[in-house]
């Protein structure tokens, strides 16, 4: 049975038929019958359109009459409009219709109009180019004609020269023959030809093969050939200005300039082109010709810069490393711009004399009460303003011996010393060495006698002790000024306050405020949470907020400035003493702080320093030969060792521990600080205290929690102290440990030999009588033999007839058998001693 019996094939009323071969893989293919839809055209109604003839509105007016006039009916059959489609959905249609025709016009209007500018742009450049060429030969022309007309008058004054006078009417066949130099037939050609090559030789640059002929190759360069490349269109340009100048009379050449470059001790090739304006090409070939082979980014050496620099008409400045310190401002002030500023005054004296007392008196503060064990450990810096109204800049220093570097930098930066020394106790060794410092920095003394109200106060006695140290006061009638006073009630300090006054204006102090400011570093720390602090006591010039600085090996920004107060201020002049913030590293105490202009000199300056630094560190490692290192190694062989490490609060704390450090032990051990910083005590700290087996010295720093936990793991003791005293007192107990006990003898008597037995299972006996003192069983003995020793060891027995005993004392007999040793003889002296082991000590 057929597919197709007695049915017709499925189709489209009103479609058109088609086929449509189709194409398969390996060459197969097959047709298949198609059928395609008419597509319904929608005309609209007789009615409709006449309806929106009249109404002349357009294709939303004729749908709308159509609409009208079809309302309310059913279409007709003659209408070709499509079933279902209401009147409302043929207007919106029709409107489109009608307007995307309306956009279609638009657009082709748009582009015609784009189409034409660009026409007349195109025309308007053309016309351009061709005025510009036009302009160009003409100017060409102008040149050329300019050069043959020279060239005519060299001639013609050369041929005057060289020839011999000839009659009158030579010169007019001559200048009847010769060419005119306007004639319009020749410049056309000329022109033609000039631009004919300039276009070729043009052409020739941009090809890639013509472009990479102009490489510099050794050979080139070393045969002084034409190294350089091909013309650039820039070059090009330079040229025809150059062209353009001549022919306008400006032929005159300008000179080359000559620079003065600046020669370090080594620079790259490329920097010395750089700084002499020239092209690195050019001075690696001139390099070459010296027999140099360098590359642009190699360093070469200064005198060698040096002949190349001379070589291309420059002048060479030689400048070294340690100039990049000349930015900082060291002018003379002039007397002008100085102003009178506070005076700068230090106390100083023994410890627990009452310096920071005397000072908390003056400053109404209480200081003493928040020290530990009531003893100042760092310098202190704080302004005082007087009843008076005057200014005062006080440094409290330590008085404990371990801090002497902080006393020496108070003294350095000061204009004023008070030297405070108690009425009760008189000149101590601290005091004697503070007024060492003031004489080594060179600056006046005012003695402050503390502690008269006390009843055995006796400011005489200070008085006249300190004449033992050439101090004379003026009770004495000497030239320093003495004032008695009490920090306990008060008494003197107006007159010490006025004696200060007077000391200052006789000193006349001034400064610029106006210059950069310059300033010493008093104390510097590393606070958690501020970064690392630097107070600083400004000496010259107004620091603030936002200066660039640089203070020795580090440098930074101004973040922030604190007074003494703990109140933050924008600046800070002449002798006000502040905090530091911004800085990227912790200074040394006793810095000098400079304000630069740019972070890059900051940089410069602090790498530089830094370099120096490490350069002195390696030069004094390098300096040590084999033999000193062997011999330091065999003299360090019986020197015991404490390793430690010590972490601080602030840099002159942990430098005046690391200096008591040093000064504990002896011949036979020492004190060895593998380490020493600012800041709490991290985990590097913990992992280096355990590699070298050494404890941990926290003053007024604590450890973190990490490396609190990584302590206890690790089994690594950390000891904590914020009295300097403590600190030393038990590392002195901790070094004396590592010492050998010391072995003292004390001879307890003395036996001589009167008969030798020979004794079966024992050996030789000695019988003997004590003839001094006792002998005891448990005693070392000596034998001696004409008072010479020969023989050292202990009694293997000890008897008295035949009983052992433990001792027999003098003018008894006794037998006596030595362990391991049978040659003894009559006459012998036996020497009896005990041996008593002492604990040594660090005194």
């Amino acid at each position: 049975m057929s597919d197709t019996d007695d049915k017709k094939p499925l189709g489209l009323k009103g479609a058109r038929p088609g086929q449509v071969k189709q194409s398969f893989s390996h060459g197969r293919t097959k047709s298949v019958v198609v059928e395609t839809k008419r597509k319904r055209v929608v005309v609209p109604k007789p009615g409709a359109a006449s309806g929106g003839a009249q109404g002349g509105t357009g294709a939303a007016a004729t749908a709308g009459g159509g609409g009208r006039s079809a309302g309310g009916s059913s279409p007709a059959k003659g209408s070709r409009r499509p079933a279902g489609i209401s009147d409302a959905e043929m207007e919106r249609r029709l409107a489109a219709l009608k307007a995307a025709k309306a956009r279609e016009a638009q657009e082709a209007e748009a582009r015609a109009q784009e189409e034409r500018q660009r026409e007349e742009e195109r025309e308007r450049r053309r016309a351009e180019a061709e005025t510009r060429e036009r302009e160009e030969r003409e100017r060409e022309a102008a040149l050329k004609a300019k050069e043959e007309e020279d060239a005519r008058r060299a001639a013609e004054e050369e041929a005057a020269r060289n020839a011999p006078p000839e009659p009158a009417a030579e010169p007019a066949a001559a200048a009847a023959a010769r060419p005119s130099p306007s004639k319009p037939a020749a410049a056309p050609s000329r022109k033609t030809e000039r631009g004919r090559e300039d276009r070729d030789s043009r052409g020739k640059s941009r090809e890639p093969a013509g472009r990479r002929s102009g490489k510099l190759t050794l050979s080139a360069a070393l045969d002084g050939g034409e190294g350089g490349r091909q013309r650039s269109l820039a070059a090009m340009k330079r040229k025809q200005e150059r062209a353009r100048a001549k022919a306008m009379g400006q032929s005159q050449r300008s000179e080359k300039q000559v620079r003065d470059v600046q020669l370090p001790e080594t620079i790259v090739v490329q920097e010395l082109a750089n700084r002499m304006a020239e092209r690195a090409a050019d001075v690696v070939k001139a390099l070459m010709k010296m027999g140099m082979m360098v590359a642009q980014n190699q360093p070469i050496d200064a005198d060698t810069a040096e002949l190349v620099i001379e070589e291309f008409g420059h002048r060479a400045v030689r400048v070294s490393d340690a100039d990049v310190e000349q930015v900082i401002d060291s002018v003379e002030d002039k007397p002008e711009d100085l102003r009178p500023r506070p005076p700068i005054i230090t106390i100083m004296g023994h410890v627990d004399h009452g310096k920071t007392s005397l000072l908390d008196k003056i400053r109404q503060a209480n200081v003493v009460s928040g020290e530990a064990g009531g003893i100042t450990q760092h310098i202190g810096a704080y302004q005082v303003t007087t009843e008076s109204g005057a200014v005062l800049s006080f440094l409290d220093t330590p008085g404990h011996a371990a801090f002497t570097s902080m006393r020496a930098r108070g003294a350095h930066v000061t204009d004023i010393v008070v030297l405070v020394v108690a009425a009760d106790d008189s000149v101590m060794p601290q005091t004697v060495e503070a007024i060492n410092h003031a004489r080594a920095a060179k600056v006046p003394m005012i003695v402050a006698i503390n502690k008269c109200d006390k009843p055995d106060a006796d400011a005489n006695r200070v008085r006249t002790e300190l004449l033992q140290h050439e101090v004379v006061v003026e009770a004495m009638s000497g030239d320093v000024q003495d004032v008695e006073v009490s920090a306990l009630t008060g008494k003197g300090l107006d007159e010490l306050l006025e004696a200060i006054a007077l000391q200052a204006e006789i000193l006349e102090l001034k400064a610029n405020p106006g210059r950069s400011a310059m300033g010493a570093v008093i104390e510097a720390k590393l606070d958690i949470g501020r970064g690392p602090v630097a107070t600083v006591l400004v000496q010259h010039g107004t620091l603030r907020k936002g200066d660039i600085f640089v203070v020795g090996e580090q440098w930074g920004k101004v973040r922030a400035l604190i007074d003494d107060k703990g109140e933050r201020v924008d600046e800070a002049g002449p002798s006000v003493p502040v905090e530091v913030l911004g800085l990227n590293g912790t200074p040394e105490a006793g810095d000098v702080l400079n304000v630069v202009e740019t972070e890059g000199q900051a940089r410069e300056i602090a790498t530089y320093r830094e370099s120096l630094a490490k350069e002195k560190r390696a030069a004094a490692g390098a300096a040590t030969t084999l033999e000193q290192l062997m011999a330091k190694a065999k003299a360090d062989a019986d020197v015991a060792e404490l390793p430690v490490l010590v972490k601080a609060d602030v840099q002159g704390s942990a430098e005046a521990i690391v200096q008591a450090l040093e000064k504990v032990g002896n011949e036979e051990v020492r004190v060895r600080v593998l380490h020493y910083g600012v800041g709490a005590i991290t985990d590097s700290d913990v992992g280096l205290a355990e590699a070298s087996k050494a404890p941990i010295i926290g003053f007024n720093v604590r450890a973190n929690a990490t490396a609190r936990s990584a302590a206890q793991q690790k089994g690594v003791e950390i000891r904590y102290y914020s009295i300097i005293y403590d600190l030393i007192d038990d590392i002195k107990q901790a070094a004396s440990g590592l010492l050998k006990d010391e072995v003292r003898e004390t001879f307890i008597g003395y036996a001589e030999i009167r008969q030798v037995f020979k004794v079966s299972g024992i050996g030789k006996v000695a019988g003997c009588l004590v003839t001094e003192g006792v002998a005891r069983r448990s005693a070392g003995v000596r034998l001696l033999r004409d008072n010479v020793v020969i023989h050292e060891g202990t009694l293997k027995t000890l008897k008295r007839f035949k009983d052992e005993v433990k001792e027999v004392i003098s003018g008894q007999e006794c037998g006596m058998a030595f362990e391991n040793y049978d040659d003894i003889r009559e006459s012998d002296v036996i020497e009896i001693f005990e041996r008593q082991t002492v604990e040594r000590t660090l005194s």
